[in-house]
């Protein structure tokens, strides 16, 4: 059995709102989460999603903890250097698997989630961050619940790009000339890397 998380955060303000460029001074306005089980090929026997807005992240941290692997897109320069501060311990050390890491090494520049998914699932993601930021301000009951649609949806976006990377062992894309690309990935385990973690809880 193997136990993966895929997430992503929403913050509260952009980078031109404040000074330097340390993604945990933004404020994170909410957390969406996927926890899913996996049987020994690999294919997800249960799954569900959630999202935490800050008054709840005490009830988020557990979901972490020993999942064998913590799955987001630039998730190790932005979200998890946004969480890490909050975090009762400490949550850079856990299992994170950052997709587009996975991209960079593998091309030498960065995609971003939507030219993957566009080009590998036939569509994308469904707005941009920056309004995100705006639904959080705004604060309404209508706009929260923009945000949270937004949140969830990214991550599932996030899920189907790694469950096509890992099905197919490859991702499309298409580069700066247009031209449709492809580029191997291998997202498979090793064979020591699900092997359970002690409980932090």
């Amino acid at each position: 059995m193997v136990s993966e998380v895929f997430f992503d955060i929403e913050t509260k303000k952009i980078f031109d709102d404040i000074e330097g460029y340390n993604p945990a001074d933004l404020g994170i306005s909410i957390v969406s989460i996927y926890k899913r089980k996996l049987d020994k090929n690999l294919n997800e026997i249960e799954g569900k999603i959630e999202s935490f807005f800050e008054r709840d992240f005490a009830k988020m941290w557990p979901l972490f903890v020993n999942a064998d692997r913590i799955i987001g897109f630039n998730s190790l320069h932005f979200d998890v250097p946004a969480l890490a501060p909050l975090a009762p311990f400490d949550f850079k050390k856990l299992k994170h698997f950052d997709i587009m890491d996975q991209i960079k090494n593998a091309l030498g520049f960065r995609l971003s989630l939507n030219a993957v998914a566009s080009e590998s699932l036939g569509h994308s993601k469904i707005d941009n961050g920056l309004n995100a930021v705006y639904y959080w301000q705004e604060h309404s009951k209508e706009s929260l619940a923009k945000l949270k649609k937004y949140c969830e949806m990214d991550v599932i976006v996030t899920k189907e790009v790694y469950d096509y990377g890992l099905k197919n062992k490859q991702l499309k894309y298409k580069d700066k000339w247009n031209t449709p690309r492809i580029l191997e990935v291998d997202f498979s385990y090793p064979k020591t890397e699900a092997a359970p973690q002690m409980g932090l809880f």
